[in-house]
C-alpha cells in the first residue's frame, strides 16, 4: 500500500468558475459577540420568539422558548430573549410552533436530481434541507477530478451546507467495467487537502476491500489519515466472513442494507446504518424494525435518500419525507428528527457546527406546525431565513458550468437497428439466455433465465413474456461499441424504447426496448443533443430531457426539469410500465457492484462472483 501524508500531497490545479462564497465565521472567531448576545450586553441579530424547542440531545421538547441569533450561529435558547433583543433585532413570532433542527441529507447524489448543485439547492431547501453530504461520483466517472472540484466548489458558493465526499470507485469494479475517468490513491490523498471535503464517498468496491486490494485500502488509509469519514456500500447479502472483512478494512457507514438483519449487523459492528428512502429505493420500512420491534439504540441509525429525481424533489420533498415516513413506520418524531439532524452531524464529526439548536452551532432551523406531518413553514440557514410556506426567497443565481464539462457524448457512429440484433449460437432455434430482472423499489436484480425463440439466426425478444432488450452503447471513447442483453420487469407492451446517459456508475448509455428501431432513434437522438433521457414509440418522441452537464445535469431550473422528468414517466406508463419511479432502475442497470446482474460495457457481469458471464446459459 502506498505510504502516503496527505499534507505532502499538492492537489493538482484545476479551474472553476469564480463564485462568491458566503462567509462561515468559525464559532471561537464569534464567541466574544455570542457571550454578550447570551448575557444581554449586546442584542442578537434575529430572535424567534414563543417556539417549541425540538431539543435533539434531551429529546424532549420545551414549551415557551425564545431563540436569539447572532453572526449566524445561535447565542441563547431559553426561556425569554427580551434581554438580548434591540430595537434593530429581527423579531419572529414562532406562535408556539415547533422549532427543529435543519435537516441534513447524509448521503446522497446530486447528479440523480439531474439538476445541478445550485438547484438541487433551490429545490430542497423550502423542504427544510439545510446540510448535504454528497457523493459526485457520477460526474466523475465522466470527467475525473476535473468534474468533482467542479462540484465541490459550487457548492461552497451556496448559502446552506453541502459537503463533499471525495469520489472512492472510479470506475467503481476496476476490470468489469471502463468509465471515462480513472482515479486513484493520489487523487484521494490530494483532494482531502480540499476546504470542503468531509470525506470518502461509498467504497463500492466491497470484494476488493476483503481481498485487501492495496488501491482500496491506499483511499482509505488517506481519508483516515485526514481525520474524515469513509463511507461505505456493503450491497450483499452475505453477512458472513466477507462483512466482517470489510468492516474491517474501514468504512464507518453503510447506506445498501435492505433488511432488518443487515441494519443490525451494521450497528453491532460499530457501523451507522443509513436507510435510505429516494425516489425509488424504499429500505426504511424494513430496517427501522431494528429499532421499532427489537429495540436497539436509535443513535447509530441515520436517515438519507441515496436517488431523488427532480420531479420528487419539486412534488413530494426531500428529507422531510423521509421523517414523515420514518414516523409513519412507528418511529417516535423527536427519534426521526434526530436520525436526520444529530446523528448525521456526529458521524460526520461536525456535532459542534450543525444538527441541533446548541449555542454555539449555525443556525439552521425550520418551524412546524406538525412534528408529525411535518410541513414546512419557515426555513432558515446560518441565520438568514432562506424560505416560507414552501416558496424559496432567497436569491440564487445559477451556476455557470464550463464548456470542458458539456459534449460528453462520444458515439462514434450513427446506431441502426442491426446494431441491437443478438446473434444465436449457429444452428440454433432456441437459446436460453440470461435475463437482468428489475425489482420495484429496490437497487438489487434478480438473475434470472428466460427460453427465448432464434429467427434467422437472430434472437427474439419476449414481449408477452415481459423480456425485452437491454444494450449498452459506449459513449466516452467513440468506440461504437454495442454490448446487448435482456431485461425483465418494465412491463412494456408497446414498440419503444427508451435510451439514457445517466447509467451508473460508468455513464455509458443505456437502451431499453422492445423494437430496435426506436432503440436506434432514440441512442441517436441522444448523441445529438449532447446526453440526457429520452422515451420513442413508433419512431416518435414521447419525451425528453436534456442533460448537457456530463451527460448527466440539466441547466435549467429544477422546477422545469421536474416537469420534463414527468412527461418521462407520463410516455413510460403510455408504454405499459407501472412501475413506481422505473427510470431509477433503468439508471442503475450498468451497476456492476449490485447483486446479482448487471451490463457493462465489458458485457454481462454477475455480481454475486464479481465475473463477466456468457448471454447464453
Amino acid at each position: 500500500m502506498p505510504d502516503l501524508n496527505p499534507s505532502e500531497v499538492k492537489s493538482p490545479e484545476i479551474k472553476s468558475p469564480e463564485v462568491k462564497s458566503p462567509e462561515v465565521k468559525s464559532w471561537s472567531a464569534v464567541a466574544p459577540r455570542l457571550i454578550d448576545v447570551a448575557m444581554g450586553r449586546t442584542f442578537a441579530d434575529t430572535v424567534i420568539k414563543g417556539g417549541k424547542w425540538v431539543n435533539v440531545y434531551s429529546g424532549e421538547i420545551v414549551a415557551d422558548t425564545d431563540i436569539a441569533i447572532a453572526e449566524g450561529r445561535f447565542a441563547y435558547i431559553g426561556p425569554n430573549a427580551d434581554h438580548a433583543t434591540g430595537p434593530d433585532t429581527k423579531i419572529i413570532d414562532a406562535a408556539g410552533r415547533y422549532m427543529v433542527p435543519g435537516l441534513c441529507d447524509a448521503h446522497m447524489h446530486v447528479e440523480s436530481g439531474m439538476v445541478t448543485v445550485t438547484e438541487f439547492a433551490r429545490a430542497v431547501i423550502p423542504h427544510g434541507t439545510t446540510s448535504m453530504f454528497i457523493d459526485p461520483h457520477e460526474i466523475a466517472n465522466v470527467l475525473g477530478l476535473p468534474g468533482v472540484k467542479l462540484m465541490h466548489d459550487e457548492a461552497m458558493g451556496l448559502p446552506i451546507n453541502i459537503w463533499v465526499q471525495m469520489p472512492s470507485c472510479v470506475p467503481s469494479a476496476p476490470g468489469l467495467e471502463h468509465a471515462g475517468a480513472e482515479l486513484g490513491v493520489e487523487d484521494v490523498a490530494a483532494a482531502m487537502q480540499w476546504p470542503n471535503i468531509c470525506g470518502l464517498g461509498e467504497m463500492m468496491n466491497f470484494p476488493g476491500v476483503a481481498a485487501g486490494d492495496a488501491r482500496m485500502l491506499g483511499e482509505i488509509a488517506a481519508t483516515q489519515m485526514a481525520g474524515k469519514t469513509v463511507g461505505g456500500h456493503y450491497a450483499s447479502p452475505d453477512l458472513g466472513p466477507a462483512f466482517h472483512a470489510y468492516v474491517a478494512g474501514g468504512p464507518a457507514d453503510d447506506h445498501e442494507g435492505t433488511r432488518k438483519e443487515d441494519a443490525i449487523a451494521r450497528v453491532r459492528q460499530g457501523m451507522r446504518a443509513m436507510l435510505r428512502l429516494g425516489s425509488a429505493w424504499y429500505d426504511v420500512a424494513t430496517q427501522v424494525k431494528a429499532i421499532t420491534e427489537d429495540g436497539l439504540d436509535s443513535r447509530n441509525f441515520i436517515l438519507c435518500t441515496d436517488d431523488s429525481h427532480s420531479g420528487t424533489l419539486v412534488n413530494d420533498g426531500h428529507m422531510n419525507r423521509v421523517v414523515r415516513h420514518a414516523i409513519a413506520q412507528g418511529l417516535k418524531p423527536i427519534t426521526a428528527i434526530q436520525m436526520a439532524t444529530l446523528n448525521t452531524a456526529q458521524h460526520f464529526g461536525m456535532e459542534r457546527e450543525l444538527g441541533s439548536i446548541a449555542p454555539g452551532r449555525r443556525a439552521d432551523m425550520i418551524l412546524t406546525s406538525d412534528l408529525a406531518a411535518l410541513p414546512v413553514e419557515l426555513v432558515m440557514a446560518r441565520g438568514e431565513v432562506l424560505a416560507e410556506n414552501g416558496a424559496l426567497q432567497a436569491d440564487i443565481a445559477p451556476y455557470p458550468y464550463p464548456d470542458f464539462a458539456r459534449g460528453t457524448v462520444h458515439m462514434g457512429k450513427q446506431l441502426s437497428a442491426g446494431d441491437f440484433d443478438v446473434e444465436a449460437p449457429a444452428g440454433s432455434s432456441k437459446v436460453r439466455a440470461r435475463v437482468i430482472g428489475v425489482v420495484e423499489n429496490q437497487a438489487p436484480t434478480k438473475a434470472l433465465e428466460a427460453e427465448l425463440t432464434v429467427s434467422n439466426g437472430i434472437v427474439d425478444m419476449d414481449v408477452a413474456g415481459d423480456v425485452c432488450q437491454i444494450a449498452l452503447v459506449e459513449r466516452h471513447r467513440g468506440t461504437g461499441k454495442v454490448v446487448n442483453g435482456f431485461v425483465s420487469g418494465f412491463g412494456y407492451k408497446a414498440d419503444c424504447a427508451m435510451a439514457s446517459t445517466v447509467a451508473h456508475d460508468s455513464h455509458h448509455m443505456i437502451v431499453v426496448g422492445t423494437n430496435k428501431e426506436d432503440m436506434a432513434l432514440a441512442a441517436n437522438r441522444l448523441g445529438e443533443v449532447g446526453g440526457g433521457v429520452t422515451v420513442f414509440s413508433g419512431g416518435k418522441e414521447l419525451a425528453m430531457v436534456e442533460l448537457p452537464i456530463a451527460g448527466l445535469m440539466s441547466d435549467e431550473r429544477s422546477e422545469v426539469v421536474a416537469a420534463k422528468a414527468q412527461k418521462m414517466v407520463d410516455a413510460m406508463e403510455q408504454c405499459g410500465c407501472t412501475l413506481n419511479n422505473a427510470y431509477m432502475q433503468h439508471s442503475l442497470l450498468a451497476l456492476v457492484v449490485i447483486p446479482e446482474i448487471r451490463i457493462s460495457d465489458v458485457g454481462i457481469i454477475d455480481v454475486t462472483k464479481f465475473e463477466k458471464v456468457d448471454l447464453f446459459v
